[in-house]
């Protein structure tokens, strides 16, 4: 039961990363700095999903 949780919680990074890419795409040519801040956060929660997902697997071999 947990580890779906914490794996839902993975893929949750992705799709806040999709959003703030949707996002910095919108805002690129009105305001360039928001759409940094947004690339960002796109960068930051790749990273995370990434960060996890190797920390849910350490944990599952480590479980067995």
């Amino acid at each position: 039961m947990l580890n779906k949780i914490f794996r839902f919680f993975e893929y949750a990074y992705l799709i806040m990363a999709v959003f703030f890419a949707y996002e910095a795409i919108n805002n690129w040519n009105e305001q360039p700095n928001k759409a940094y801040l947004f690339l960002f956060f796109v960068v930051v929660s790749i990273f995370m999903f990434f960060f996890k997902r190797n920390f849910r697997k350490k944990m599952d071999e480590r479980n067995k």
